[in-house]
């Protein structure tokens, strides 16, 4: 039975590691944890939220094409403020209301993955 997941992993093109930690730690607010030594000579990053129980892992991919529609949906609080915030760090910020339970919107990482953020207010 599965009870939750572990971590997220998208892809990435090499040599875009500082790039993606530049975003996911200075606009995300997400922190940097390391990889383990037989698994970082791959290149990519990892990353984490709160207690580091939530990862979201960025892989290296040799032939990387960013996904049109898979995504992670990231959970937010005061997602109005939090998409100014990423607005402001030059991130696209496109509202959807598609969904009544929640307000969310669609962004990209600087190498086009693209995510979703979301604040439930059931």
């Amino acid at each position: 039975m599965i009870t939750e997941f572990d971590h997220i992993q998208l892809a990435a093109p090499a040599g875009t590691e500082d790039l993606l930690r530049t975003f996911y730690i200075d606009a995300l607010g997400m922190r940097e944890i390391p990889k383990p030594p037989a698994l970082a000579a791959r290149g990519g990053c990892w990353f984490a939220v709160g207690d580091g129980h939530v990862q979201l892992h960025l892989g290296i991919e040799e032939h990387f094409r960013p996904a049109a529609k898979a995504h992670p949906g990231l959970r937010v609080i005061g997602i109005d403020a939090f998409a100014a915030w990423l607005a402001a760090h030059g991130a696209p910020v496109v509202w959807d209301d598609s969904l009544p339970e929640c307000r969310r919107f669609f962004s990209e990482d600087p190498v086009g993955n693209r995510l979703e953020f979301l604040e439930t207010h059931l």
